[in-house]
This record gives structure tokens, sequence and C-alpha cells, in this order.
């Protein structure tokens, strides 16, 4: 039976960020254009986190019964280290996504039915990253997944529902968020290379090899900020977000340098820091 504190190590709150930054960047785009809604904003933001802890524990499940994550180096898995049951983590995971479609529902209904759509298609992408019989996180398309809806959806959708439009600064905004969400996958997938590849799991890093991978890290995190000034021509406040830069220094030196295995792990809290870093401060901007 797993304790408290395995199961919120197996939430795995250093990917957060990814759920949290894109609510923050969608609402500082609404309160720029003076129409933010507060509770629409916190339901949005309950939608969010719980899509992404659904999806870290159906991955869990997911991987963990395949047997992909018996040699994994990287955070604690509640399935592959047999401190939980497979049922027991399926039961958490079912959860995270059946509360995020309540929340959902009721944005839904005070702005737009088709929102549904998308809320089904977040699931969907959730579950079947590792999940089903052909899982597309295994086909070199996860950070596709994530760049969608961890940052386009989830900017433009934290909008749309206070803003009732579609801006396009939402749209531009959401760009640099998706590339940093990117990159959170990029040094998780580098990290498991090794065990990736030998498990069978194709991830893009297995695909790309690790040097290309490594260059990939670096690349999400300079477009990141190569996108800043481009919004910035009608929001000259957004370059509120271009100093996140210095905490990017960090991560992408150890990056660059060689580090492997739990060496890379403190990188993820690194990205998860730069992430939020870069959304409060984009945010603002935008807001001003």
């Amino acid at each position: 039976m797993a304790s408290p504190s395995q199961w919120v190590a197996g939430a795995r709150p250093r990917t957060l960020p990814n759920s949290i930054v894109p609510v923050l960047v969608g609402t500082g785009i609404a309160i720029g254009f003076g129409h933010a809604i507060w509770w629409r904003a916190a339901v949005a933001l309950v939608v969010s986190m719980l899509l992404q802890i659904g999806v870290n524990f159906a991955n869990d499940y997911s991987d963990g019964i395949r047997g992909t994550d018996e040699e994994r180096v990287g955070p604690l898995r509640l399935v592959g280290s047999k401190v939980a049951a497979p049922r027991q983590v399926l039961a958490a995971a079912v959860g995270c996504f059946l509360l995020a479609a309540v929340a959902g529902l009721v944005l839904a209904a005070v702005t737009s039915w088709w929102l549904l759509l998308i809320g089904a298609a977040a699931i969907a992408a959730g579950w079947f990253y590792t999940g089903g019989s052909r899982p597309y996180g295994y086909r070199a398309l996860g950070e596709i997944s994530v760049f969608v809806f961890f940052g386009l959806v989830s900017v433009v959708g934290t909008a749309y529902v206070q803003l009732e439009g579609l801006p396009w600064a939402a749209w531009v905004a959401a760009i640099p968020v998706g590339l940093l969400s990117c990159s959170m996958l990029v040094v998780n997938n580098l990290r498991d290379i090794p065990s990736d590849r030998d498990s069978g799991k194709r991830t893009l890093a297995v695909v790309l090899g690790d040097g290309r991978t490594r260059l990939l890290y670096t690349g999400c995190a300079i477009a990141a900020f190569c996108c800043v000034p481009v919004i910035a021509i009608a929001h000259p406040w957004a370059m509120l977000g271009l100093p996140a830069a210095l905490w990017a220094i960090s991560p992408v030196r150890r990056v660059l340098r060689g580090a492997t295995g739990r060496d890379l792990i403190p990188v993820l809290g690194e990205t998860g820091r730069l992430q939020i870093i870069f959304g409060v401060l984009f945010a603002v901007g935008l807001a001003l």
C-alpha cells in the first residue's frame, strides 16, 4: 500500500508548471483585454491541473503494466516500483479525468458546449499517450501532443472562457508556453533514452538520439524567448517575460554539458522553475 507521500510523488508535482503556466498566461491576456473573470480562471486551473495529474497516473499505470518502468531512473513510479496496485493507479487516473470533466462541464455550460469536444480530446490524448494498443507516445509524437494541449489549447482555452473570443494574442502567447512545456518532456525522455530503447518505447528522444535531443531541448528554450518580441509588437509589456531567460542558463548548460541519468533529475526542477518564472512575468506583462 502506497503512503500519502508516495502518492504525491507518483502524481509528479514537478510537472505541474505545465498545467499552471498556461492558465496564468491565458488569464493575463484576459486581464489585458479588461475582461478577466476570476472564478472561470480558477475553474480552468482546476481542469488543467487535474488533467496533468490524471495523465501522470495514466502513464504510470500503462507503462507499469507493460514493464517499461522497471529500470527507470527518474521520480517514483507507483506501478513500476510495486508500491501500489495497478488497479489503484488506474482508479486515480480515471478519478482525476472525471473530476476534470465535471469542472470542464461547468465552463462549457457558461460559454460554449464545443468545449466538451475539446475536453474529450484532451482526456483521450492523456490516456492514449501510453495507453491502448498503439500508444502515440511510443511513436515519437508526445511532444506534439504536449505543445497542442499544454500550449495552444490551455492558453487559448483559458482566454476564451473569460473573453468568449479568440484574440490573436492568445494564439501567439501560447507558442512559448507550449515550447517550454515540450522542454520538460524532452529532458524527461532524454534521461530515459537507455531504458526506453531497451523496452521498445520509441520516444522522440530515442529516435533523435542523445546529441540531437540535447539540441532539441536547447532549441525549445531559445525559441520560446524568441517569440516574446513578436507579441510585444502589439503588447510591449510582454517583454517582461524576457528576463526569465536567466533561469534557462543553468538547465541548458547541464544538458549541453552531457548530464545523464540521475544528473538530469535536477534539470526537471530547474525547467519547472523556468516555466513558472516565465509564466508569471509574461502573464503580468500581458495583463499590463
